[in-house]
């Protein structure tokens, strides 16, 4: 079985901040919630939304869904493409592919719209499967994004998985499916956050990337 890498989206393909907070900002006013700085709201990127905007206001599990919903009339209509991939990405994907490894995105972005994402970029094409919750929340959580994606790609061996991130999340969504996590330090987690998550390796740059997968995945 070839080698497969599954990669998280925001903060690990592209650099998102831009339209997830403006829509998160959007949310929070239109609903009326106590208003944060905006420096303070990097951590709704990356975690489910609706987990983030109810421990942040104690809501109820209808109304942070309602909060998701109102983020998502921003987020949709002009949010999705307030973003750009990191510098070195598409020569990453291009490299892997070539090596022979599959390529796999594990995101907990509605699937639709990390799919708009990606074609909007011009790679949709390098992966094998977009993996991601369906806008009812089905598939919420990172571990059921990646445990759905090895299903549906007959993946059986963890050891040839390496899921690659940049938050706790990721980590800890790999570990529950037994697959090992290198934590990325060029997107909105902290070398602190990865490494007590429990992250095995950690990767600075995608050019560090790029080399030491192969040793890793031999």
């Amino acid at each position: 079985m070839e080698p497969n890498l599954f990669f998280d989206l925001d903060g690990t393909l592209c650099n998102s901040e831009e339209g997830i907070l403006n829509a998160v900002c959007y949310a929070i006013d239109r609903l009326g919630l106590p208003p944060q700085e905006r420096g303070q709201l990097r951590h709704f990127i990356g975690p489910p939304l609706s987990r983030t905007f109810a421990a942040d206001y104690g809501l109820s599990p209808e109304a942070a869904q309602r909060a998701v919903d109102t983020y998502r009339e921003y987020y949709n209509a002009r949010g999705i493409f307030e973003c750009r991939l990191y510098d070195g990405i598409p020569e990453l994907l291009d490299r892997l592919s070539r090596a022979g490894y599959g390529l796999v995105l594990a995101t907990c972005k509605p699937t639709v719209m990390a799919r708009r994402v990606l074609e909007h970029f011009g790679i949709a094409g390098r992966f094998r499967l977009i993996s991601g919750p369906e806008l009812d929340g089905t598939r919420g959580e990172k571990h059921e994004v990646i445990a759905w994606a090895t299903e549906q790609l007959g993946l059986h061996d963890p050891r040839r998985i390496l899921m690659i991130g940049d938050r706790r999340d990721d980590v800890l969504g790999a570990r529950r499916c037994g697959i090992d996590c290198a934590g990325v330090l060029w997107g909105f987690g902290t070398e602190t956050e990865l490494t007590g998550a429990g992250a095995a390796y950690l990767f600075r740059s995608p050019v560090e990337a790029a080399e030491r997968i192969p040793a890793i995945l031999s």
